[in-house]
């Protein structure tokens, strides 16, 4: 080990305590005394490593980087959910929540290593031209791609500007080459179909800003109906949340009085209740609504204001979990920091933090059409599986849970499971293979039948 006398500490390395502190928030220098000394120590030790680094490291290090990193670590630290967003990540989500965007029109995961399509969106350039669910895409332009941003980058862009995807696709010996003309992607977060005469089907796949400017749009097409609407099945499987406002307004639709949602934060600000509206349209048919592993965060706010008010029959398996509010910040560098700042408890102070929305009536997805079921929830993770993940606060009506054993956390955090619900066109051949489609069909058309016993 070599030993060197300190140099003189640079301006870079002021700026970095000064980014460090304020990051420990605005206050610290009010609230700086002999209590925080300690706190003051641990920033003085910061420094020094990055000073150490900067000197002795075996490559020359991007400061910028170092700081980033380091605060990123700081941010995830915290729980699964809180990061920071770098510029272009924050710019992507801004994106994912307006509405649309430009590019090819398809969604995308990483799976064994490779950049691949879990569905394409129905009447963009990628449906269009026959790109397909399990394809792989191994180019772009020419140039390999090994990771989702990456790949995103490089297939959004301009409105008519053209790019080319190279695919490897299942069964095909030859990689597949597709030349795409980029265009503007509506993202719609519903989609809607009569299943049989009397019951409508809704799928939520996500919330945006126009989710429920949609589902209105969806309920009044389906209302004005020749058969009168008698009940509506609302699938709200994979759907891995969105925009809070928009759970509470779409739970709103179905509601006329009574909490929709309490959210409890360590500071009074983050604290809020929720309530319902008279609405102008009375909706009085029965709801089924069906969750599974995917649904997550709004959308299991959505299926715990309906099941607390026994406004719908929740079908299906028990949600992912996620409990908890995040923010959004926007920093001076243009990057944002997404952070945990309360959990949310349904109408009856129910917390589903790491413990998820459990169904009334528990059934696994199949597909009906198939001799053998086909669980396509195996493996996925819930929220109680992610490393650091926040506990639920104890129910003070409730007895505490003992022998809940989870198990190990797994160190990593995935992405939100994203299935098959939601691709392509809804077909009624489709949901009349759907297992909990025609469940939730059986029970709608059983309680009109038990209703109108006695008439």
């Amino acid at each position: 080990m070599f030993n060197k006398k300190t140099r003189p500490v640079k301006l870079w390395l002021l700026m970095v305590i000064a980014v460090v502190i304020w990051t420990i928030g605005t206050g610290f220098y009010r609230d700086l005394s002999a209590k925080n000394d300690e706190t003051y120590e641990q920033l003085k030790v910061f420094s020094d490593v990055i000073q150490i680094i900067q000197r002795e490291y075996v490559d020359e290090v991007d400061q910028k980087q170092l700081i980033e990193k380091a605060i990123q670590g700081m941010v995830q630290s915290l729980d699964p959910h809180s990061s920071l967003l770098p510029p272009a990540a924050f710019e992507d989500l801004q994106i994912d929540t307006e509405g649309k965007f430009t590019g090819i029109g398809i969604h995308i995961t990483m799976q064994d290593g490779f950049v691949t399509v879990i569905s394409p969106i129905e009447d963009t350039p990628a449906y269009k031209a026959g790109i397909k669910a399990r394809d792989r895409i191994i180019k772009v332009d020419g140039k390999p791609v090994r990771d989702l941003r990456e790949a995103v980058n490089m297939m959004r862009g301009p409105k008519g500007t053209p790019v080319d995807v190279t695919i490897l696709r299942e069964a095909v010996k030859n990689p597949l080459e597709f030349k795409l003309i980029r265009d503007v992607i509506p993202i719609h977060s519903v989609k809607s179909i009569i299943v049989k005469p009397g019951y409508g089907f809704i799928r939520l796949s996500n919330f945006t800003g126009s989710t429920t400017t949609e589902m209105k749009t969806a309920l009044k097409k389906m209302e004005a109906t020749k058969v009168p609407l008698q009940g509506l099945i609302l699938d709200l499987r994979n759907n891995g949340g969105g925009l809070l406002n928009q759970s509470i307004q779409v739970a709103d639709l179905f509601l006329d009085k009574g909490k929709i949602l309490v959210i409890k934060g360590r500071n009074k600000k983050n604290s809020k209740e929720f309530d319902a509206t008279v609405s102008s349209v009375k909706r009085h048919y029965p709801i089924v609504v069906l969750i599974n592993g995917g649904t997550a965060s709004a959308s299991e706010i959505v299926a715990g204001a309906l099941q607390d008010h026994k406004r719908a029959l929740i079908l299906g398996t028990t949600s992912f979990g996620k409990g908890s509010v995040q923010t959004v910040e926007t920093l001076r560098d243009g990057s944002g920091l997404k952070l945990t700042i309360a959990r949310y408890y349904t109408p009856s102070g129910r917390s589903i933090q790491a413990k998820g929305i459990e169904p009334d009536i528990y059934l696994k997805h199949h597909r009906l059409d198939l001799e053998e079921s086909e669980n396509r929830e195996e493996g996925l993770l819930k929220e109680k599986d992610l490393l650091n993940h926040l506990e639920a606060e104890p129910n003070p009506n409730k007895p505490k849970d003992s022998g809940d054993d989870e198990g190990p956390k797994k160190d990593k955090t995935p992405k939100m499971p994203q299935m098959e619900f939601r691709v392509g066109p809804l077909k009624p051949e489709a949901l009349h293979a759907d297992n909990q489609v025609m469940r939730a069909l059986e029970l709608l058309e059983g309680y009109d039948i038990f209703k109108n016993l006695n008439d």
